[in-house]
C-alpha cells in the first residue's frame, strides 16, 4: 500500500474534513496556518489548529517528528504537519523560528507573493537574492529543525537559499517551468541546485500552474512522470495546493493581503490561454494518481511509493529535528 503525504493543501478544516482525509488514505498533509498573518494571528490559527486535532484525535496526529507521520499511517489517521506560506509569523525577530518550532511549526516559505526582509518572490520583477536577515533565518531554520520552502520564492532567492542551507529544503508546490513555463514554476538553475543538495520538489497538480497537465488523473501522473525523467526518482514527491472548505474570499486574501487595493491575478494569468479545469475536487483522487502511475507503467509500485510519501518522508527525518 503507497503511503500518501501531500506536500501543501491550503484550506478551512473542519471534522468532515479531516475524516474524508483519513477515510481517502491521504496519511499526511501539509496545512497553511498562514499567508500574510503576523506572529499573533499565527498563534491563533496554531491555537484553533491544535483544538481541531485534540478534538479528532481519532482522526488526526499533530506531526513533529517524521514518526508522527508513520504513526498516523499506521493508525489510519492523517498527520497534519503545521507549514505557512509566508516567514511573516517571524515578525523580524531571529528569535522567534525556535518559538514557533516550539509550538509545532516545521515548515515554512520564506516568502509569499511579495519581496520581504528575507529576499524575493517569483511575482517581483527584480529577485534581490536572500538577504543577510535571510541567511540568518536560513541558518536558525536549520538549527532548531524547520524546513524550508521554496514555492513562491524568486529565482535568485531560492538558489541562495539552497546554497545557503546547511540541510536539505523543499519547493514542496511547485512544477519545472520549463514542463510549463509559469512565473510560479521553477527554473532549470534552481532544480539543478535543488537536486544536487538532496531536496525535494512537489509536484503541483493546481490548474494555473500545471496547465495541460490538471484535466484528470492521467495528466497529473504524466506531468510527475516527466519530472521524474527530469529530476531523478528521489527528488520529486507531490503537493496538490488543494484548497477544501474554503470560501471565495480567502482567494482575495491569498492574492491581496492587506499590502494592495489593486486587482492582483496571482498565478492566473490574464493573457494566457485558460488551462483546463482543475479536476481535484476529492482526496480520493490523489490515490487515484498513485494507481495510474503503477497502472500505466509509467512508474513501478515501489518508484510510485517514494513519490507519493516515502521521498517526504526520508527529508522529514531530518530536517524535522534539531541540529546537534
Amino acid at each position: 500500500m503507497v503511503m500518501i503525504i501531500d506536500g501543501l493543501q491550503c484550506g478551512r478544516y473542519d471534522t468532515d474534513i479531516l475524516r474524508d482525509l483519513a477515510a481517502k488514505g491521504v496519511a499526511g498533509v501539509t496545512i497553511t496556518a498562514s499567508f500574510w498573518e503576523d506572529a499573533l494571528e499565527t498563534m491563533d490559527a496554531i491555537a484553533k489548529w491544535n483544538d481541531l486535532i485534540r478534538d479528532n484525535s481519532d482522526t488526526a496526529l499533530l506531526v513533529r517528528s517524521a514518526a508522527d507521520l508513520e504513526e498516523a499511517a499506521d493508525t489510519g489517521r492523517v498527520g497534519i504537519v503545521l507549514g505557512t506560506q509566508n516567514s511573516s509569523l517571524f515578525n523580524d525577530r531571529l528569535g522567534f523560528v525556535e518559538h514557533f518550532w516550539h509550538m509545532g511549526v516545521r515548515i515554512v516559505q520564506l516568502t509569499y507573493n511579495n519581496q520581504n526582509a528575507i529576499g524575493g518572490s517569483c511575482y517581483e520583477p527584480t529577485d534581490s537574492g536572500l538577504s543577510r536577515f535571510g541567511r540568518e533565518i536560513v541558518r536558525e531554520m536549520n538549527r532548531v529543525g524547520m524546513m524550508v520552502d521554496l514555492s513562491h520564492v524568486g529565482d535568485k532567492t531560492s538558489e541562495d537559499a539552497i546554497e545557503h542551507s546547511a540541510r536539505p529544503v523543499l519547493i514542496n508546490h511547485a512544477n519545472s517551468r520549463a514542463i510549463y513555463d509559469h512565473p510560479r514554476n521553477k527554473s532549470e538553475r534552481v532544480l539543478d541546485a535543488l537536486v544536487a543538495h538532496g531536496g525535494v520538489l512537489g509536484v503541483c497538480t493546481y490548474n494555473n500552474i500545471a496547465g495541460q497537465y490538471a484535466g484528470s488523473a492521467e495528466d497529473a501522473a504524466e506531468l510527475i512522470a516527466r519530472h521524474v525523467d527530469r529530476l531523478g526518482i528521489d527528488h520529486v514527491a507531490f503537493g496538490s495546493d488543494m484548497a477544501p472548505g474554503s470560501p471565495d474570499d480567502d482567494v482575495e486574501w491569498m492574492r491581496k493581503g492587506r499590502w494592495t487595493r489593486s486587482e492582483q491575478p496571482g498565478a492566473s494569468q490574464p493573457d494566457a490561454p485558460a488551462p483546463p479545469a482543475e479536476w481535484m475536487d476529492d482526496f480520493a483522487k490523489i490515490g487515484q494518481v498513485a494507481q495510474v502511475l503503477i497502472d500505466s507503467g509509467r512508474l513501478t509500485e515501489k518508484e510510485t511509493a517514494a513519490v507519493m510519501g516515502e521521498n517526504f518522508l526520508r527529508v522529514y527525518r531530518a530536517g524535522f529535528e534539531p541540529m546537534s
